[in-house]
């Protein structure tokens, strides 16, 4: 899971719920100091397990530079309120979410990280409206299809500790018993040894418990199982809409080398930040805010370039 760092909130952020028409979702939004907002704004995704506060550390640096950004908790994650029914949680409709928070918040720039990656490509496959909404779209440690390696077998581990046997889940209360059993005798003593402070290990716990057990469950399974749609995201690249892969180049996840392929295979951008791993707006703030700035800047400037050439006059 991302562990962030300090759990202040940066100048310029702010809690807040934005009201949809699907529902509540729970959000940090960053606005520029001076007020004014000379881009796009841009909404950030968090991966399995995360939250909105995984971007802590990069929200006001995305804000400072005239944009204001959004971080949320998906559906069921943390302080956004749970589905109505388990298939609430099936990547189309979680998609669908992102879709309408972004005609809430009129965020452009879409940022998924992890989970959040594979979610995220389904907002802007949703159809023609939904990718008219999108100005870029950035795949932060997210790879092109289910997760392998460690961490899948990780993720698998916890669903057999759950007692999950293919897509039955427990009554809710042995659910729920069975995450607290998981934070306590695993992921809690593992925050610890590798010397998280106190105060974050709390934090971790609220997360973990507060997030909707089936939610957990169902989307963990959605991850192992996830299909390749690099092909589908690639036509939209053609078509002219901008991405970036980003990633840690010792992320532990998705492997560098896959996230690199899937670059390649969608003719986007590609960002490998050094000495980070997983969560590279965790380990490497600063780069990776600059990163995505930069990103962004240039795919407005392309998008105001085209539109006025096509146009009225020539720049």
């Amino acid at each position: 899971m991302s562990t962030p760092t300090s759990l202040d909130l940066p100048d310029g952020v702010r809690r807040t719920t934005i009201r949809t028409s699907r529902g509540m979702f729970a959000a940090l939004e960053a606005t520029p100091a001076s007020g004014v907002c000379e881009w796009e704004s841009a909404l950030l995704v968090p991966g399995y397990t995360g939250s909105k506060e995984d971007f802590l550390a990069i929200l006001n640096l995305l804000a400072d530079r005239g944009r204001r950004v959004t971080a949320i908790d998906m559906r069921g994650q943390f302080e956004t309120p749970a589905a109505a029914d388990p298939d609430g949680y099936a990547p189309p409709e979680l998609g669908a979410d992102l879709v309408a928070i972004m005609q809430a918040t009129g965020s452009r720039h879409l940022v998924g990280h992890s989970y959040g990656g594979l979610i995220a490509r389904e907002a802007v496959l949703a159809g023609e409206q939904a990718r008219s909404m999108v100005a870029s779209l950035t795949l932060m440690g997210s790879g092109p299809d289910a997760l392998t390696g460690t961490r899948a077998q990780e993720l698998t581990g916890m669903l057999a500790v759950l007692g999950i046997e293919g897509r039955e889940l427990p009554d809710a209360a042995t659910l729920r018993d069975g995450v607290a059993g998981v934070w306590h005798t695993y992921l809690e003593p593992q925050a610890v040894a590798a010397g998280v402070p106190a105060p974050v290990v709390a934090f971790l716990g609220r997360r973990m418990l507060g997030n909707d057990p089936a939610g957990l469950v169902l989307m963990a399974q959605n991850m192992l199982a996830a299909p390749d749609r690099t092909a589908e995201l690639a036509r939209l690249a053609r078509a002219g809409l901008p991405m970036l892969v980003i990633y840690g180049e010792n992320d532990n996840a998705w492997s560098p080398a896959a996230q690199e392929d899937m670059a390649r295979r969608l003719g986007a951008r590609r960002h490998c930040i050094p000495a980070a791993m997983h969560s590279p707006a965790v380990e490497a703030p600063a780069t990776t805010a600059s990163a995505l700035t930069q990103f962004w800047d240039a795919s407005e400037r392309a998008t105001l370039t085209h539109v006025t050439v096509g146009g009225t006059g020539r720049v």
